[in-house]
């Protein structure tokens, strides 16, 4: 299982948020999320908003540091990309499974 997260550099409600992702699948993804204590509510279309205090603890569990531009990639690359307003159904991936 890998997960991804990039550095906290996203504003908003007056913290920087970081993105968690997995190439794999959502399943893999709310797993880690579940594991960390992260609420559901925090998962947007294909990635969980961590704030920044919450960093450190998704990367000692195993989520591996990479850029912005890296997550993007990862979850093209997996068919996980959604786009805001996609329906989940449509969406590429929606069906994926861990393994």
């Amino acid at each position: 299982m890998t997960l991804y997260i990039d550095p906290p550099t996203w504003p908003g409600h007056g913290r920087l948020w970081s993105h968690l992702v997995s190439d794999a699948s959502y399943a893999e993804l709310h797993a880690f999320a579940e594991a960390l204590g992260v609420p559901r509510r925090a998962f947007e279309r294909d990635h969980y908003d961590l704030p920044a205090h919450r960093y450190a603890d998704a990367v000692s569990a195993g989520a591996l540091e990479v850029s912005s531009r890296e997550v993007v990639r990862l979850l093209h690359g997996a068919g996980l990309r959604r786009r805001k307003g996609a329906s989940r159904a449509a969406a590429p991936g929606a069906q994926r499974r861990s393994s």
